[in-house]
């Protein structure tokens, strides 16, 4: 079932999120909830999605991007669903990119992303997983992390980047693929 992403100015967007018991994951409540959540993600067109983005405070997100017309210069990612995740960053270097969010129609701005990462979580199973990833998938994963912190990619941009949507595909979109690219070939991913 397709759920109703909620939108910047309600108040779970901004509270740090609870972590998910084991028997609370395996429950086919949760197990529904996942579905929903991907269903979800992939009806917006979203690189990824967070729980709280739904209005479930749970440390919960899911990240991929497959033929994406909302991010048609993203690379693939393949399908990640991350419980009780924790992200460490693996260098001092940092990429600009242009975000956008579901909870945030119509905007978008610069964000400086880590751009190779570790993520430790449990898979919708419950099994431990251990990932590194770089690149622009590297800062997919830090935007729902923020998410499940309470963060918003605006906390972490310069004002001066905002731009509606219309406005980057008309003024940023070319330079940003010209950067996805220059950091996809340093990096991958």
């Amino acid at each position: 079932m397709v759920l109703e992403i909620t939108q910047i100015g309600n108040p779970v967007l901004r509270e740090v999120c609870r972590e998910v018991s084991a028997d609370e994951l395996a429950s086919s409540e949760m197990q529904q909830f996942i579905d929903d959540l991907i269903e979800t993600k992939r009806a917006a067109n979203g690189a990824g999605i967070a729980a709280p983005q739904v209005g479930r405070a749970l440390r919960i997100f899911v990240v991929e991007v497959k033929d994406n017309p909302r991010y048609p210069y993203k690379p693939e990612a393949e399908l990640t669903v991350c419980v009780n995740p924790e992200i460490e960053f693996l260098t001092e270097e940092r990429y600009l990119n242009y975000e956008g969010c579901l909870s945030i129609p119509d905007l978008r701005g610069k964000v400086p992303r880590c751009p190779h990462i570790r993520v430790r979580a449990l898979d919708r199973s419950g099994q431990s997983f251990e990932r590194v990833v770089k690149g622009i998938t590297a800062g997919t994963f830090q935007h729902e992390y923020d998410h499940i912190e309470g963060v918003l990619f605006p906390d972490r941009s310069d004002p001066k980047t905002f731009c509606t949507w219309s406005e980057f595909a008309l003024r940023h979109e070319d330079q940003v693929r010209r950067d996805v690219e220059t950091v996809v070939e340093k990096w991958g991913e």
